[in-house]
């Protein structure tokens, strides 16, 4: 089973050994959305939810996930993470709005942050939806992905 790395001789998950590897200094940006009805719109961005500030509790989740990515992530490594920045912007869509998230993580070790970051970026929708929910359960998370990294013996990626 030498070709899966997270694999050990029986076959069976493992965490893979970074001790050897060395430490570098490495980034991940991701993206999410969230499709959400003009009225959601308006109570978010003029902070007339029920539940509070919508962004600003989003943000700390993202952060919060961020940092605890391990602990819901079977094989991810425990990280230090050294940043984690989120900003939101919005885009009309038709009769509705989308919600971009945009995650930029950062480290220095010997694994890089993607699986942070996408974390990060999921539970910020996630906590849109749960804060609005009550308005409206019709809202739609959209696609989340990786736009680049950097770092690490497999180098820098950038979507096109």
């Amino acid at each position: 089973m030498a070709e899966f790395t997270h694999f050990n001789e029986q076959g069976r998950a493992k965490m893979v050994d970074v001790s050897e590897k060395a430490e570098s200094f490495r980034t991940a940006a991701a993206i999410s959305s969230i499709i959400v009805s003009q009225e959601i719109y308006d109570k978010i961005t003029n902070n007339q939810m029920k539940k509070g500030d919508v962004l600003a509790v989003a943000q700390v989740a993202g952060i919060m996930a961020a940092k605890k990515t391990s602990d819901i992530i079977p094989m991810c490594h425990p990280l230090s993470l050294t940043g984690v920045d989120i900003s939101f912007s919005w885009e009309s869509k038709n009769e509705d709005y989308e919600l971009f998230i945009k995650v930029f993580v950062k480290t220095k070790g010997s694994t890089g942050v993607e699986m942070e970051a996408l974390t990060a970026a999921s539970v910020c929708a996630l906590t849109v939806y749960d804060m609005c929910k009550a308005i409206d359960k019709g809202m739609v998370i959209g696609e989340t992905y990786l736009v680049e990294k950097t770092g690490g013996k497999n180098g820098d990626f950038k979507r096109m």
